[in-house]
């Protein structure tokens, strides 16, 4: 759960409330759902929708949203996961009762243990929930995300290997998350750097097949 709200919070702050929604949502499907766990997610999830409605002026629809989100979080903590709810409930009071003041003044930031928490500051679990949610939004294969931290991943257990196969594994790992890391923060410039990501996947695909096909 940690790293999705990292991911869901890094991405509000962003100002990505649509994109916001999914590593959320996915903690929230995995979670009990009627827990504390689940009601604090499900009061994140509909906060972010309700900012997204509210942004495309869709006032009924926010206003809908920021008040089942309140009553989420109704009997959450004002600490929970991490997040000051007490501050999150405020903004959905507010959202609730004035859903216009988004176009007088910024969203309040958000931090995660006290630490503002904004997309180049994220561990490696979380960038790749970062960078397949605004694959998703921007239309492109989330795919390619995923197969990306997955070899990113399986580079870096390859430290435990030889010296020289380490530090092999730590250039290839390296490379990888800097490209994820370069996607899941590009705004305007993203077209490029996925495209550089998915050169790099493929050629990592093609090596993977290479070496499976000498055991067939």
């Amino acid at each position: 759960m940690r790293a999705n709200v990292r991911a869901g919070v890094a991405l509000f702050n962003d100002g990505y409330y649509h994109a916001a929604h999914d590593p959320l949502e996915a903690a929230w499907l995995a979670s009990d759902r009627d827990d504390l766990d689940g009601r604090f997610l499900q009061g994140l999830v509909q906060l972010t929708a309700a900012v997204h409605h509210a942004r495309g002026r869709n006032w009924v629809g926010c206003v809908g949203l920021a008040s089942s989100a309140r009553e989420y979080l109704d009997d959450v903590p004002d600490a929970y996961g991490g997040v000051d709810v007490a501050l999150v409930r405020r903004v959905l009071e507010t959202l609730a009762s004035d859903p216009e003041v988004v176009e007088r003044r910024p969203m309040p930031e958000l931090a995660v243990d006290g630490e503002r928490v904004t997309r180049d500051r994220l561990d490696l679990d979380a960038v790749e929930l970062v960078a397949e949610a605004l694959a998703e939004e921007r239309g492109l294969d989330e795919s390619v995300v995923e197969r990306a931290a997955a070899y990113a991943r399986e580079d870096r257990d390859r430290e435990q290997a030889a010296d020289d196969l380490a530090a092999s594994g730590r250039n290839e790992a390296a490379k990888l998350e800097r490209f994820l890391v370069d996607f899941a923060t590009a705004d305007d410039d993203y077209g490029i750097v996925y495209q550089r990501l998915s050169e790099h996947v493929e050629r990592r695909d093609h090596r993977a097949s290479d070496v499976d096909g000498l055991f067939d």
